[in-house]
């Protein structure tokens, strides 16, 4: 395995829980845990950009990673 199938494998992971954070936020009526459902999607969307600009930073930059 990769250095690049592997922030692949976690950026699709990382996609899927932000969908969960938002059917959560949207599926309850109680404020505190919509806000805090919320929350967690933004956090998760800051870790989804971080990991995806590490991956093209190292597609870019990367010999090996270039050649495959």
């Amino acid at each position: 395995m990769t250095i690049k199938s592997d922030l692949e494998k976690v950026v699709a992971y990382c996609e899927a829980i932000r969908g969960n954070y938002a059917l959560m936020a949207q599926s309850t009526e109680e404020k505190q845990a919509k806000e805090m459902y919320s929350s967690m999607k933004a956090d998760i969307e800051n870790h989804i950009q971080f990991l995806t600009e590490r991956l093209e930073y190292l597609s870019e930059n990367n010999d090996l990673i270039k050649s495959n």
